[in-house]
């Protein structure tokens, strides 16, 4: 089965343009070696994927006939990514969430606030 083919049938790409066009960009590794979206793939190989800079690390089972349902994705492959992959997103949520990115608009109520108290308190 193509990569790209695999990748889409447990349910990493919602389409296949996402998993072909992931693997054009070199976001996907067979056995440590980049893969062209065609390159098959076959039980016991491991695929190593960034996706929402998250580094996936994924041991194939066995090769799903077609795409499948959420709950038997398990039985296809292994997942052997590091918690400390899923940790660092969480972090960098929070980041994201509290700072604005520059030059996207007057300040809020709440910000002019937290401004004028840390500025009070300087004094």
């Amino acid at each position: 089965m193509r990569v790209d083919k695999y990748l889409w049938c447990v349910r990493y790409y919602k389409t296949r343009t996402q998993a072909t066009a992931a693997c054009k960009k070199g976001q996907v590794r067979v056995n440590e070696d980049v893969a062209k979206p065609s390159r098959e793939v076959y039980a016991t190989d491991v695929i190593e994927l960034r996706k929402d800079q998250i580094r996936y690390k994924l041991k194939i089972n066995d090769l799903p006939p077609n795409r499948v349902g959420a709950k038997l994705v398990d039985i296809y492959r292994t997942d052997q990514t590091p918690k400390e992959a899923f940790e660092a997103k969480e972090l960098l949520k929070y980041s994201k969430d509290y700072y604005r990115k520059k030059g996207t608009g007057r300040p809020t109520k709440k910000d002019r606030r937290d401004i004028d108290d840390f500025t009070n308190e300087n004094e």
